[in-house]
């Protein structure tokens, strides 16, 4: 059985984790969303009980601060699972591939994967429940717990747009490209990229870049679906769509349904 298992490991690992040696800030990003999702996947099965190699974090249940009117309690997340889970289960394979984690373009990956645990770590919040007579808060029982994954993909999602570009050539750590910078830091929470990203507003059909041309857009919309950045600058068509639809259906006694034919004109916008 400990084989099979084993087996359906590598297996999943073969089909879940896809080496990607480009070293973009983009595949920075896959990296440390990656790491975080299973984090947080096994540590959230995990306080369900849907696991038998872990539970709630059970270090907590008995701390508190008496004199406060509080103690630790409830089913507190057991992160420290998820995240040893997610190292075995993501940076193996990584090593296993390089040999060692010494290579500049592994070592990047993994401080990536390692990031993206950080980030669910760092985003853990303490919830209380309160207890006493008439809804009085007298007494509170408080349990650790993780920030829902779309708070953690924005915080990810920010520390994509300020990655920082690192030397690919590594000697004894990672460090930035920019020598001017070499003596600030490198934060655990921080994204790191070795190349820049190529253009994906033009098709590059080596690359697989679809680019942008003909994309459907958002006039109004200052987001990333908006028309004056998906299009790259280089503007935007316009052209009525007509939508025939069913209408003001109605259930006739009996038995059938009596609909109008409803006609509506759109506006779609693509990219030049």
């Amino acid at each position: 059985l400990q084989h099979r298992q084993e087996g359906n490991q590598r297996e999943l690992r073969s089909n879940v984790f896809v080496p990607c040696f480009i070293g973009t800030k983009e595949t920075a990003f896959i990296y440390a969303v990656t790491s975080a999702g299973l984090v947080h996947s096994v540590t959230r099965s995990c306080s369900a009980g849907n696991m038998t190699e872990c539970s709630c974090d059970t270090n907590l249940r008995h701390g508190g601060s008496a004199s406060e009117g509080w103690h630790w309690g409830g089913c507190s997340d057991d992160i420290h699972y998820g995240m040893s889970f997610s190292r075995r289960f993501l940076d193996a394979p990584v090593k296993n591939v390089t040999g060692k984690s010494g290579s500049g373009l592994a070592a990047m990956n993994l401080h990536n994967n390692e990031a993206g645990r950080q980030a669910v770590a760092k985003l853990m919040s303490v919830d209380c429940r309160c207890h006493g007579v008439s809804g009085s808060c007298a007494v509170k029982t408080c349990w650790k717990t993780m920030s829902s994954f779309e708070k953690i993909g924005r915080f990810l999602k920010d520390k994509y747009e300020n990655s920082i570009q690192i030397s690919d050539r590594q000697k004894k750590k990672l460090r930035r490209k920019e020598k001017s910078q070499r003596k600030m830091p490198i934060g655990k929470e921080d994204l790191l990229y070795v190349n820049k990203s190529p253009n994906y507003c033009v098709e590059d059909q080596k690359l697989g870049i679809p680019g942008t041309q003909g994309r459907e857009c958002n006039r109004t919309s200052e987001g990333p679906d908006g028309c004056n950045l998906l299009c790259c600058g280089r503007g935007y068509n316009t052209h009525v769509v007509r939508h025939v639809e069913r209408c003001e259906c109605k259930f006739v006694w009996c038995c059938y349904v009596r609909c109008r034919r409803c006609e509506t004109m759109t506006d779609v916008h693509t990219c030049k």
